[in-house]
């Protein structure tokens, strides 16, 4: 995935040979410091950070945008997806490099003033909360259940040792948020977390190759019927909700908001181009995979939470012990992408409320009280909004196109050092039409769908 060029700054060569940077524009991000012996990232630890980023809930909605597209051009739309992600992380760093900013927020300080800066820090505040609450709805329901429509769906504890108060949804989300999420967000750099993300990686993994796995034996049987391979529509509503899987896709592929803090960490941190590419192959790799076996699997039957699906009955021996690893692998995964996706949304409010306080890292107190508050406002957000995936689609994946797309782009087009070439131009102003365009169509369609329940006449 190349597309473009970076111009090489003389202060980004190494960490070895470089002083902290400190930029007042911008939330404060750590850098590496000599006199704590933290020598600088690996490249591996940051690719994994990355990729951690980047694999999120997202993953389960890919096989459901099959079912809209078609199998040919859903593969096609998410290697798309892909390159149009790298090619606007380019333009951020391209661009960073020569304003010399250290954090996103930087950039858009140097670009649009401090109202660009505090537009992209709102966007990251509404994204990743949204994010951090729907994860934590996922993991209530995996392993405490959910009832929805009068049915009740059993979570993995209940189905292990039955209906006790210590496997219900509160109690379950108290102990995982005072025992994983609180001890992993009191780490203050983003490299610590790179073990974590290694084996967060590892359990998308293992829900890739157990859905791999059984689609194969199913295909060995004769069970699965052939899949769509193009669209299928037949009026100009139908045609449009083509348009809505790209907001799904975009979320599937955020990451922006982490690149500089890894970048800041790395010991080369000429490899951050590098890096990037890296966790899209790999994460672009494991999307293909999934949504291809997953929509095999599943067929016009998936759900837009693929998760669901494996909630019954899947017709193979072992299925209910299969079920269950899909499950809790994955509900284990989104507790080790919690932190990651933590680290820039405390970053970006601590810059949003204290811009001119010293370093987050170098004052505990600011540090513990926002942390605790966030916390505490996500475990809450989890505990008493039943479903909040219209919501989620409508204000995350909103703010997802404005800090993945429109934000790149339109930095690009301001080009205040005059560095962008017509090719980057052209580029700036597809990424914008595309991301205004699919979401004004999928505002639409939610909105026409909504209205269409509602009026429905009831039995």
């Amino acid at each position: 995935m190349t597309i473009g060029s970076i111009r090489p700054v003389k202060e980004k060569k190494s960490r070895k040979n470089k002083q902290p940077v400190v930029d007042d524009q911008s939330p404060l991000l750590p850098t590496k410091h000599q006199e704590d012996g933290f020598n600088g990232a690996s490249y591996s630890g940051a690719v994994f950070n990355l990729s951690t980023t980047i694999v999120g809930a997202g993953i389960m909605a890919l096989p459901a945008t099959m079912k809209v597209l078609g199998l040919i051009p859903g593969i096609i739309m998410i290697i798309l997806m892909a390159f149009l992600t790298e090619a606007s992380v380019e333009l951020l760093i391209r661009f960073s490099r020569t304003s010399n900013s250290v954090s996103y927020g930087g950039l858009m300080g140097d670009a649009f003033g401090n109202y660009g800066k505090m537009l992209l820090q709102i966007c990251i505040l509404v994204n990743n909360i949204g994010v951090l609450i729907v994860y934590m709805i996922i993991i209530g329901d995996v392993l405490s259940g959910t009832t929805s429509s009068g049915t009740h769906h059993a979570g993995v504890l209940e189905g292990w040792f039955g209906v006790h108060w210590w496997n219900g949804r509160f109690f379950v989300l108290l102990v995982t948020t005072l025992g994983v999420f609180a001890p992993l967000a009191c780490l203050k750099r983003i490299d610590s977390l790179r073990y974590t993300s290694t084996l967060s990686v590892a359990l998308a993994i293992v829900f890739l190759v157990v859905t791999v796995g059984i689609t194969i034996f199913k295909l060995i049987n004769g069970s699965i019927l052939n899949p769509r391979l193009l669209p299928s529509f037949y009026d100009l509503t139908s045609f449009l909700k083509l348009f809505t899987v790209v907001p799904v896709m975009v979320t599937a592929y955020i990451c922006h908001y982490n690149v500089h803090s890894i970048e800041n960490e790395l010991e080369e941190s000429r490899q951050i181009r590098s890096v990037v590419q890296s966790a899209l192959a790999l994460c672009s790799s494991v999307y293909v995979l999934t949504s291809i076996f997953g929509f095999l699997l599943f067929g016009d039957a998936t759900l837009d939470d693929v998760l669901a699906n494996f909630d019954a009955d899947l017709g193979i021996p072992f299925g209910s012990f299969l079920n269950d690893v899909v499950r809790v692998s994955y509900a284990a995964h989104l507790m080790l992408v919690f932190p990651i996706v933590f680290y820039p949304l405390r970053l970006n409010l601590d810059g949003l409320v204290f811009p001119s306080a010293r370093p987050l890292t170098l004052d505990n107190l600011r540090f513990a009280l926002i942390s605790g508050g966030l916390i505490a406002i996500i475990f809450l957000g989890a505990n008493f909004i039943p479903s909040i995936w219209d919501a989620f689609q409508f204000t995350g994946a909103t703010a997802a196109v404005c800090i993945g797309f429109i934000f790149p782009a339109a930095v690009t087009l301001r080009d205040r050092y005059g560095i962008a070439t017509k090719r980057d131009k052209i580029l700036s102003i597809f990424m914008i039409v595309l991301a205004v365009f699919s979401n004004m169509v999928a505002i639409y369609s939610d909105a026409y769908a909504l209205f269409k329940k509602n009026s429905s006449p009831r039995e």
